[in-house]
């Protein structure tokens, strides 16, 4: 009988099963280690949600509830927060409305930030501008800032917190002309000339200037925080026990005579900052 019509042995057939069930046995092994990687991806990603929005925390927007420092446009476009006659310590804050870690930083520190600029132990500067270079991102900051600068300064804050509590997933397009017009209708901003100025990038020179500011001041990443002129370390960034230190080191522990001091302004931090 020719080697090619002969029925396999008992002992190739036995060969021959016990290849298949290895073969088996590797398939199950790589599907459990597939399986264990998404599980730790699945967690991993739960535990940064929760990090972001634990101690309760709220949409952006409403994360302070006390009364806010006046805000003032200052002539390079950057808005100050303080109250009168509080000129330092000063807390630059450079940012940009599509760098996910701003708005972390803001879901972390900014009502502390507003607190304290409100019991007048603090001027906060805000200095938005475009570190983004590449699109969609980088039209996305751009189109925000453009609106930010066409924003009255007296909801300019307001506005900031609206922009990071809408700000689009990275690599999507987001920051529509017309978003950012009804943003800033829900706030009671309805003048046409905001959104001619929105829809016209009519402020885009002031985004140029506060980038090619940022550049000369050697601010390659965001967000990027100085106190008194000097970069402050990255704890501050993430805790507002830190800031509050900091800012109490830099000379800002006591409040101003006739600032906003009382429990009641206190307390609108509570949301969005412990």
């Amino acid at each position: 009988m020719s080697e090619q019509g002969r029925e396999p042995s008992a002992r190739e057939r036995l060969a021959d099963e016990r290849s298949r069930a290895a073969a088996r046995q590797r398939r199950q092994r790589l599907m459990l280690v597939v399986l264990g990687a998404l599980a730790v991806a699945a967690v991993a990603v739960v535990v940064a949600v929760v990090a972001l929005t634990r101690d309760g925390k709220k949409p952006l927007e409403n994360s302070y509830k006390g009364a806010l420092a006046p805000a003032t446009r200052q002539r390079d476009g950057s808005v100050a927060m303080a109250q009168p006659g509080v000129a330092s310590p000063v807390l630059d804050v450079w940012e940009d409305f599509q760098c996910p870690a701003c708005k972390a930083m803001e879901e972390r520190i900014g009502a502390t930030m507003k607190q304290l600029a409100a019991q007048g132990r603090l001027k906060v500067v805000y200095r938005p501008f475009q570190l983004f270079q590449q699109d969609p991102l980088m039209a996305n900051s751009r189109r925000a800032a453009n609106a930010a600068a066409c924003m009255p300064a007296d909801h300019w804050v307001r506005y900031h917190d609206k922009l990071y509590a809408e700000q689009p997933p990275e690599g999507r397009t987001g920051f529509a002309d017309q978003d950012l017009i009804g943003w800033a209708e829900q706030l009671g901003v309805t003048a046409p000339s905001f959104a001619g100025c929105v829809r016209g990038n009519q402020k885009i020179k002031t985004v140029d200037q506060a980038s090619a500011q940022a550049g000369r001041a050697g601010i390659d990443a965001t967000p990027y925080l100085a106190l008194n002129g000097k970069k402050v370390a990255g704890d501050v960034l993430a805790s507002p026990d830190d800031l509050r230190k900091a800012v109490a080191d830099a000379g800002g522990g006591s409040p101003a005579p006739g600032s906003t001091q009382s429990s009641a302004t206190a307390g609108g931090e509570a949301a969005g900052t412990a």
